[in-house]
């Protein structure tokens, strides 16, 4: 997808030139992050650092963007400036595919306050969306335990939406994507069916299913519901694999796209077990997410591959993650935002995240936030209940935030998608279960070192009073 510069909303340039009017001091330092863990779950997978990396090394406003900027009344000098605009500051990540918590830095920038503003919302566009699908992915990956998830939700995504959703997806856990482009952009192996339609477009089923088996028998799923299920689609599909069998091909699998999928899956495996089918696979689909999922899986359904569209990329119910992206510091002093509701109070300062790891490897349950400066955090504090404390020295402290981009040139490998995914498995394998539960999931801890909490509870008096 081709992004340029003016992928932001209107009021970072009209912010964006008074900047540059007063040329303020110093450099900005933004963080982002997120207040609530979508889906009521218990955490979410990071995901679209790379994409924000990718474009942020050439983020540039097109001559046509420059045409059309000119007829907003910015000034002859503010457009020449933007012209010439490239990103040049510095960006500090946790790995993508992390598992990550709400209301501690995710990530965070720090460059001149122009660059760090023109590139909020393209940031934040990219990072919510992908950090919502590839949490969704996960928890249906957890549903799905060791079956095999395709992603097929392109046509009815939102828009091109539907492009980072199946990169999302397959960093959150899924193996296969429907979607030809993202396929070939993200190197995700590409699966697929066919429709009804295509059944339909013939006088006989029985004839559909064997044109389609001649001419692409590798791979070849046939969709059984079209009519009749078990009266129909599956004595034909059984009499095309055996025809398969003598020309020295194998049916792969059939799919359900309907009605009772438990039951009809227990009918086809026992039907096709009998025929001497036993390697023929069991695709289903039809508005699964982690819910339908996990009760197929109770209720015993030999289920081999778990289509998932519309509940999948659309990240329903929630359909969007509500990060943010708040000023820390500026000109080497802290800045804090307040609000009426405490929890909405920003932290200041550049920082550092700590994740407390126990003797046995896992995650103990507690992110510890500290001033960068800090390289170990004795005690955490609860942001706002005094009351609360945790003693860190017995942890190992495991820094989360890391250089990604300096002086606007990344300064890590770049990683493909399965890269990514494997990471994120392996992290998610050091995340206790009570945090992956979907009714009442644990609750991370994330707190302050005594620092940090000293600090921003006197900028807190000072700005409040």
């Amino acid at each position: 997808m081709n992004i340029t510069a003016a992928y932001t909303d209107l009021y970072q340039l009209t912010m964006a030139q008074v900047y540059f009017e007063t040329k303020p001091k110093g450099r900005a330092v933004f963080d982002y992050y997120f207040r609530n863990n979508p889906f009521k779950g218990g955490y979410s997978i990071f995901a679209g650092l790379e994409d924000v990396l990718k474009h942020l090394e050439t983020l540039k406003f097109s001559s046509s963007d420059m045409t059309y900027l000119k007829s907003k009344g910015f000034n002859n000098e503010f457009l020449d400036y933007l012209e010439n605009f490239s990103f040049n500051g510095h960006i500090y990540s946790c790995k993508e595919g992390d598992v990550v918590f709400p209301n501690r830095p995710i990530l965070q920038v720090e460059a001149n306050i122009i660059e760090a503003q023109i590139i909020e919302t393209f940031l934040l566009n990219i990072l919510n969306f992908q950090t919502l699908i590839a949490t969704k992915a996960s928890r249906i990956r957890y549903s799905a335990k060791d079956g095999i998830l395709l992603d097929m939700g392109l046509r009815r995504a939102h828009a091109t939406g539907g492009y980072y959703a199946s990169r999302a997806a397959a960093i959150g856990g899924f193996n296969s994507t429907s979607n030809v482009k993202a396929a070939e952009d993200y190197d995700i192996p590409s699966t697929g069916t066919m429709a009804h339609s295509f059944i339909q477009s013939y006088e006989d089923e029985l004839q559909a299913f064997r044109d389609f088996a001649k001419i692409r028998p590798e791979n070849c799923v046939l969709l059984i519901d079209t009519y009749n299920t078990l009266k129909i689609g599956l004595p034909h599909a059984i009499t095309v694999a055996k025809e398969m069998e003598e020309r020295g091909d194998k049916l792969l699998g059939i799919r359900l796209d309907s009605g009772d999928l438990a039951y009809l899956s227990k009918k086809t495996r026992q039907v096709l077990d009998d025929a001497n089918l036993g390697y023929v696979k069991i695709v289903v689909s039809n508005q699964l997410d982690e819910y339908v999922i996990k009760s197929l899986k109770e209720q015993g359904a030999p289920i081999d591959i778990f289509g998932v569209g519309t509940n999948l990329v659309t990240g329903k119910p929630d359909a969007a993650l509500g990060g943010v992206y708040k000023l820390a510091a500026f000109n080497d002093a802290p800045r804090i935002k307040l609000s009426e509701n405490i929890s909405k109070t920003s932290l200041p300062f550049k920082k550092q995240v700590y994740r407390m790891i126990d003797d046995n490897g896992m995650f103990y349950g507690a992110d510890a936030v500290a001033i960068h400066s800090e390289k170990q955090v004795s005690r955490m504090e609860h942001p706002f209940d005094i009351t609360k404390q945790l003693d860190l020295d017995a942890f190992k402290h495991e820094a989360l935030l890391e250089p990604v981009m300096i002086d606007g040139k990344r300064t890590i490998p770049v990683r493909t998608v399965a890269e990514i995914s494997d990471y994120s498995q392996s992290r998610l394998q050091q995340l206790p279960n009570e945090y992956k539960r979907f009714q009442n999931p644990h609750i991370y801890k994330i707190g302050l070192s005594s620092k940090l909490k000293a600090e921003r509870d006197a900028l807190i008096t000072k700005n409040r009073f």
